[in-house]
Order: structure tokens, then C-alpha cells, then sequence
């Protein structure tokens, strides 16, 4: 528990050091620049018998006799049909980066389709990348890097990480510049990624200072709680302009929130939470049931009777003792010391913050993954 509270008094650091401010740059983003998401299907090869059962993926043996074709070797209806395992089925996913033309290069992810039990080794063979208006914006080819593996034997296998997915640096080539761009007269509108009514205005404010010093007027407007719209001031370029003001420092509100997840026994707990005075009691209770089975056998030399198994069951019931404490967390360090207090586990403050919230004492909102 002392780790725990370390850890808490860590992170609260943290906070406190990222209150100091946040550049615009890093909490908005500029409309109408936007990454493009883009998809391909296409065949790894080189694979060290860890591909794909052709005869359980009808799909790869089509590709395989269509890539073949293609190169002029025909297969089909020869009695010496593929039965390797070194090809894969794969989908290519990438994001199309904004302003990406002619010849610029980003990563691209392999995924497997197949019953393939591992990619490492295999290179993609060219595979053309289309967008959601279904129109070819990049290619892509070249090892595929994975970062799990998968090592067996007779008896035992071990397998780390991911093996059926992996990742291609730099492996995209752009053949046709992405939709959209940037134009010196577009409107200049920022979109908050957390949207909020005072982070907005804080921004406008900011933008609106910088500007009355530096040319003499406001230039910012606050739209809703999700835009920021700025008007470039006259024979200012636009570029300047966005460079200039994403420097720029703003305090970001956050909304009161603790994320738990149930299945890692993670809990986050954001610096603007409250409770209400409350008292909490936590006590543990453990059942343990154990089965004996026990055999019966009927005497020696009998005629009758039957050897049976017959079941022993113990179930045995511990009830710790818990004690009541008042929890009031005027802010997050006093709501971790009251929590660390009580000598909690994980999974025992998950059921606490949840009961409060319950009893309406929790002043944020309870987000369970």
C-alpha cells in the first residue's frame, strides 16, 4: 500500500507540473486537416511454414493462382495444385497523413486474415491502398516487423505478444496527393479535442491578449464549447499565423471523472473530483469450498455391490473485520490519503468509489471499462 500511495502522490505531481499550462497546438486541431484512413488486402510471403492451411483458406489459394497469373505462370487445373504454408492473407491499414503527396512515405500495419500462426520473416508483396471513395492513394511493400513471437515443440508452445500482426516503416508510397488542403483564404477554426465551454473561452482569451499586443485587435471568437473561430489579420499569412498561436499557453479544464478498470484493477482518479463527508465500513469475505472425492468399494469376495466414487465437500466461510472510516476529499490528495487510509486493495477501492457514487457522495462522473 505504500507503493500504492507513492504511485498516487506520483501521478498527482504529474497533474500539478501539467497545470502550468498546455500549448493550443496540443489540445485542438485545425479543421479540414485531418488524416485520411486507408485499407488494401494482400499476401505476405517468405514465411517459414507459419502461413496460412491453403486448403482452410480458399481465399489465400485464389490470390496465390491470381498473383501467378498475373506474372504468366498458370496453375490452375494442373495436378500440381499449392499446398505451401509460406503465404499469408493479409489486411493493410494506414492512415494517410494531411498535406502527404507524390513520393512521401508513412507506416503501414499487416494484420493476418488466415489461420497463419505467424508473420515474422514474411515480406508484402505490392499492395495498392484505397480510401472510403474507393480510389488508390498509396502502395504498399516491404518486411513486415512484429514485435511477439511463437516458439513450439512437440508438447509445448510458448507464444509472446501478437505474431499475426505487424508493422511496415515507412512501407507506403503516395501515388496521388491526399483529398483536402490547406488554402491561404480558408476559414481558421479550432476544434478542442475534450470539449468544454471554459477551456474554450480560456482560448479565446489567450488568442485575444496575443493578438491586441501584437496587431492591435481581438481576432478570436468562442463558437460553442468545441470551436474557436480566429480571423487572420490583414497581410498576415495564414501559416504564420496557426504557427504563432499553437505556442501559445492555455489551462485546460477537465471534466470530474474516475476511470476503473474492473478487469486490471486500474484506477484514475482526475483532480477535480469531490466527495461528500461520508462514512465507509470495507470488509472482506472468503469462501473457500474443497472437494475430497473419496472411493467405495464393496467388501472383497462380494457378489454384490459396486465401486462408486463419493464426493466430500468442506466449504468454509472467513469474514475479515473492517472498521469505519470518514472519508471527505476536499480535493484528490485528500481523497487518496482517506482511501489509503483504510488499507485498501485495488478491487477494494473500485467497490468503495462505486458505492459512492451510489449514495450520491462521488461529485464526478464514474466512467467502468
Amino acid at each position: 500500500m505504500r507503493l500504492a500511495a507513492a504511485l498516487f502522490f506520483f501521478f498527482l505531481g504529474l497533474a500539478h507540473t501539467a497545470e502550468a499550462g498546455t500549448r493550443i497546438k496540443d489540445i485542438t486541431d485545425l479543421k479540414g486537416i485531418r488524416v485520411n484512413q486507408l485499407v488494401g488486402y494482400g499476401l505476405v510471403v517468405g514465411l517459414n511454414g507459419t502461413g496460412d492451411t491453403l486448403r482452410n483458406s480458399p481465399f489465400t489459394q485464389q490470390s496465390v493462382q491470381a498473383m501467378l497469373d498475373r506474372m504468366g505462370v498458370n496453375i490452375r487445373g494442373s495436378q500440381y495444385e499449392p499446398r505451401t504454408r509460406n503465404v499469408a492473407a493479409v489486411m493493410v491499414t494506414a492512415e494517410l497523413p494531411p498535406f502527404a503527396s507524390k513520393g512521401s512515405r508513412f507506416d503501414v500495419t499487416v494484420s493476418s486474415i488466415g489461420d497463419a500462426k505467424s508473420l515474422a520473416g514474411g515480406a508484402l508483396i505490392m499492395t495498392p491502398l484505397a480510401g472510403a471513395d474507393q480510389k488508390i492513394y498509396a502502395a504498399a511493400q516491404g518486411q513486415v516487423t512484429i514485435s511477439g513471437y511463437l516458439a513450439k515443440g512437440a508438447a509445448e508452445s510458448i507464444t509472446s505478444g501478437i505474431p499475426t500482426r505487424g508493422r511496415i516503416p515507412d512501407g507506403a508510397i503516395v501515388e496521388q496527393d491526399a483529398p483536402g488542403g490547406f488554402e491561404e483564404d480558408m476559414p481558421l477554426e479550432f476544434k478542442l479535442r475534450n470539449p468544454d465551454f471554459t477551456t474554450s473561452v480560456r482560448i479565446m482569451d489567450v488568442i485575444n491578449a496575443f493578438a491586441k499586443d501584437r496587431y492591435g485587435m481581438p481576432i478570436a471568437r468562442s463558437k460553442d464549447q468545441q470551436s474557436v473561430m480566429v480571423r487572420k489579420p490583414p497581410r498576415m499569412l495564414s501559416s504564420r499565423l496557426l504557427a504563432e498561436i499553437g505556442e501559445l499557453e492555455v489551462d485546460p479544464d477537465q471534466t470530474a471523472r474516475v476511470v476503473i478498470d474492473e478487469r486490471t484493477g486500474t484506477i484514475v482518479i482526475g483532480s477535480e473530483v469531490r466527495i461528500s463527508t461520508v462514512a465507509v465500513a470495507h470488509g472482506n469475505i472468503t469462501v473457500r469450498v474443497t472437494e475430497t472425492p473419496r472411493v467405495s468399494q464393496p467388501a472383497p469376495f462380494s457378489n454384490r455391490g459396486e465401486t462408486v466414487v463419493v464426493p466430500d465437500t468442506q466449504v468454509d466461510v472467513n469474514e475479515a473485520g473492517g472498521n469505519v472510516q470518514i472519508a471527505r476529499g476536499a480535493n484528490l490528495r485528500e481523497l487518496v490519503t482517506a482511501l489509503n487510509r483504510m488499507g485498501l486493495k485495488p478491487l477494494g477501492i473500485i467497490a468503495i468509489l462505486q458505492a459512492m457514487k451510489t449514495a450520491g457522495a462521488l461529485q464526478a462522473e464514474l466512467v467502468v471499462q
